[in-house]
């Protein structure tokens, strides 16, 4: 439900982060800084967050149909 899918959102966001700080070690290029502070904007944030959210939910229901059909075909 919605709730998994929220820590699904939240396990790929940190994962993410993570991944940008060992990439960006030692290019000079503070992209782990970035996204770990805190938005100006909260609205903006916000409207991000439900866009990057909204994406994720959709893509996981593509692959849930997906696997359905390849389990169908299967059959």
């Amino acid at each position: 439900g919605a709730r998994f899918v929220h820590v699904v959102y939240c396990f790929a966001r940190y994962v993410m982060i993570e991944n940008i700080k060992k990439l960006s070690v030692g290019t000079g290029i503070p992209f782990a800084e970035a996204v770990r502070r805190k938005p100006e904007n909260i609205s903006l944030a916000k409207a991000r967050h439900r866009v990057a959210y909204n994406k994720l939910l959709q893509a996981l229901h593509r692959e849930g149909c997906v696997i359905r059909e390849y389990v169908e075909k299967a059959r």
